[in-house]
């Protein structure tokens, strides 16, 4: 993937889409296709022919997708599947029309089973039943990653599937209604030391762990499997150290400087008790993250501070 390649990134304003654009652009990359959703619905199947014929991309960075939290997930079961399996299909199969060199597709953690065995292994997809509050969003990645392996075997395709953990940092969903735990208990907190609340509510127990990627360490494993990475076998993305709930809230509770209390709600559900990435497979290619939980908390609040 040379600086003068072109390479299209998909969901160039998401919070992963924007940060591997970021990240291109620090490393040269000058011939960078990027089109918003309102110019390019990557759901129309016609739109996005019309596209690749115009465009034809060498490279494809496939980050557009609907992504939210647990509510989100559970409230909108049906456009969770419908407008991801649209996005993928759509960009894969054109990807294959017109003979791009590599395209990148990334799914998520949730794509593994409820109680599959922790760390979480790339072999444990399709071992066990999904987390149902977010089983369709899951469903339609899975979708994505056996299109991407399908066309391979088919056809011959480099086309690769990553799968990150939970992701935090620059363009993140702030969002309470559809955004993941880490904005939202750092909004909670934000809002509550504003207002001077004496408390903070939580969803669910606080039992529950979950692993913390910041966005640029992920954009910086993109472009690293992108020049590294040929195989048609799943490979997580990830830290390899989670937290619980109830101590994640307690550190954003400190770095906001909010002196109220945490009181948990626990008729709400928690979700899949614990999702750590095993990432023994990534680290062994050469790449490990290097922003520390702490240091990303620190930065995120230094960023949105100011913003509620």
């Amino acid at each position: 993937m040379n600086s003068d390649c072109k390479i299209f990134i998909a969901g160039h304003k998401g919070m992963v889409g924007s940060a591997i654009h970021r990240k291109l652009l620090k490393e040269g990359y000058k011939n960078i296709v990027v089109l918003s959703s309102s110019a390019l619905d990557l759901r129309n199947q016609q739109a996005v022919a019309d596209f690749f014929a115009k465009e034809k991309p060498q490279y494809v960075f496939l980050a557009a997708a609907k992504v939210g939290g647990i509510q989100a997930n559970n409230n909108y079961k049906a456009e969770f599947l419908y407008d991801n399996l649209m996005i993928e299909a759509n960009v894969i199969h054109q990807s294959y029309v017109h003979k791009v060199k590599k395209l990148l597709f990334l799914g998520s953690s949730c794509i593994y089973p409820k109680y599959a065995q922790q760390p979480l292994k790339e072999a444990s997809l399709l071992t066990g039943l999904l987390e149902p509050t977010n089983d369709a969003y899951a469903i339609a990645k899975i979708a994505g990653i056996k299109l991407c392996q399908s066309y391979r075997e088919q056809y011959g395709c480099n086309f690769i599937s990553a799968m990150p953990t939970n992701m935090y940092g620059p363009n993140d969903n702030y969002d309470l209604a559809h955004s993941h735990v880490l904005p939202a208990l750092l909004k909670k907190f934000l809002i509550a030391k504003k207002n001077n609340a004496p408390f903070v509510e939580i969803w669910g127990t606080g039992k529950p762990k979950r692993e913390f990627l910041h966005v640029d360490d992920m954009a910086e494993a993109s472009v690293f499997l992108m020049k590294h990475y040929d195989n048609s076998a799943i490979i997580n993305i990830g830290t390899g150290r989670d937290i619980s709930i109830t101590d994640l809230a307690s550190k954003i509770k400190e770095i906001v400087h909010f002196e109220g209390d945490i009181q948990w709600d626990t008729n709400k559900p928690d979700g899949t008790p614990r999702k750590l990435m095993d990432v023994s497979k990534i680290h062994q290619l050469g790449w490990q993250h290097s922003i520390s939980l702490d240091q990303g908390l620190k930065m995120v609040y230094e960023e949105m501070k100011d913003c509620f």
